[in-house]
Parts: C-alpha cells; sequence; structure tokens
C-alpha cells in the first residue's frame, strides 16, 4: 500500500541528540534514521573534532505531528542552537506501517 506522508529532517548539533529524539516521541513518533553529516551555514563550518559532527533525524509522520514538530523545534532550539529543519510531502510504500488501523 502507497500513502503520502511527510518526511521531517532536523540538522542539528549532535548534544541535541536526546532533547530532539524526546520531542519526537513526545508526538507519538515511533521510528527514525539517524546520520552523522557535516555541512557549512550560516554559523560556519563544524569542523574540529571536538565540536563533533551533525545529526540529521529523518522520520515519517502525518501532517498534523510534522507541523507540530516543527512549531515544537523552532520554540525550542531555533535562538539558542544550530538547527535546521524542513518537511517534504513523500509517497511511502509499506504505508501501512506509518498509518494507524482504522476503528472497526
Amino acid at each position: 500500500m502507497k500513502v503520502r506522508l511527510k518526511k521531517v529532517t532536523i540538522i542539528a548539533e549532535s548534544l541535541l541528540r536526546t532533547q530532539l529524539l524526546k520531542l519526537l516521541a513526545s508526538h507519538g513518533v515511533t521510528g527514525h534514521t539517524i546520520t552523522l553529516v557535516e555541512g557549512c551555514g550560516s554559523r560556519g563550518v563544524r569542523a574540529s573534532e571536538w565540536e563533533g559532527r551533525n545529526i540529521q533525524i529523518d522520520t515519517l509522520v502525518n501532517d498534523a505531528t510534522a507541523d507540530l514538530l516543527m512549531q515544537g523545534i523552532a520554540a525550542r532550539f531555533f535562538d539558542h542552537f544550530a538547527v535546521i529543519a524542513y518537511s517534504c510531502d513523500v509517497e511511502v510504500l509499506r504505508g501501512e506501517k506509518f498509518v494507524p488501523p482504522a476503528d472497526s
């Protein structure tokens, strides 16, 4: 079954890993992928071993959850940390894994 969902991507300082995963869990997110990433942005290059690499967290959620996650990330992290978040529409095969069963 193919389902339309939102892919939410969060790129952040690795020290925020635990806080971000708690935020996802508080909105019922049950799965995610974390990747170590590097890059350059408005806050410069994060390139030293001491700073550590950034993390990228990807998750698949419905529209309402994506909106709540984006609002929560902006409110909690944007003022004090190097964080970016974005979402995009995706079509997911095996989408039933991400959609709760319909009430009988």
